[in-house]
């Protein structure tokens, strides 16, 4: 069962969800939250699997509460997944940065709003396979200079290799086709990535590759 909270100050994009979500045998809402501070305090309460997280509340924001869900080991389990909307893309690599999981704009069909939850629960892949790419990309460009990382050097070539396409967006499965590896072959290079580079999910994998240059803004694989 995939214990979710939902975090938003609209009562009613609350209900929504809560809608949407109550009708599936293997996930529960546990909980709401109408802020921030709210929501990181559920987090200790209830001990939810994936927190859909609004960015705009009052009080503490979303990506304040992200940091504060993603600097506290005791919430190390709790995936959180940014709700944005289009006009408020800017956003979006800020959120990732903060330790999101990944995001889902607002207005996205039900079917995508439930995969993302069981996506973000196993920690999978990014959110909202129909923009994230493309997102990335776009918002990677605003980072500043790249930084080299001296914890790359710890990776292996092929590590690096799969860095770069878990930075593109790819799925464990698709990695695995790219590089004609078994599915199991390469989630256990993303683990052993995520474990070298003390990484707490594949978005901190996906930033840290923008911003050391392993990965330069606008690549995208084919």
């Amino acid at each position: 069962m995939i214990r979710v909270l939902l975090a938003d100050d609209q009562r009613l994009v609350r209900a929504g969800f809560r809608s949407i979500l109550a009708d599936e045998d293997d996930i529960e809402v546990v909980g709401e939250a109408a802020d921030g501070r709210a929501a990181v305090s559920a987090c200790h309460e209830l001990s939810p699997d994936v927190v859909l997280m609004d960015i705009r509340m009052p009080g503490m924001d979303g990506l304040d509460a992200s940091r504060a869900i993603a600097g506290d080991e005791r919430l190390a389990s709790v995936k959180v997944v940014i709700l944005t909307t289009f006009d408020l893309d800017d956003y979006v690599y800020g959120a990732l940065r903060a330790g999101a999981t990944g995001f889902l704009v607002k207005d996205t069909e039900p079917e995508e709003l439930l995969q993302a939850v069981r996506v973000a629960a196993r920690g999978d892949a990014l959110i909202s396979p129909s923009v994230t790419r493309r997102l990335i990309a776009e918002f990677a460009g605003r980072v500043k200079a790249p930084q080299p990382d001296p914890r790359l050097g710890a990776l292996t070539e092929r590590e690096r290799e799969v860095m770069q396409l878990v930075a593109a967006g790819l799925t464990n499965d698709e990695i695995a086709a790219r590089l004609v590896l078994a599915p199991s072959t390469a989630k256990t290079h993303v683990s052993r990535i995520m474990s070298k580079l003390g990484a707490r999910d594949r978005s901190q994998v996906v930033v840290l590759a923008y911003e050391s240059g392993l990965v330069s803004p606008g690549w995208l694989a084919d």
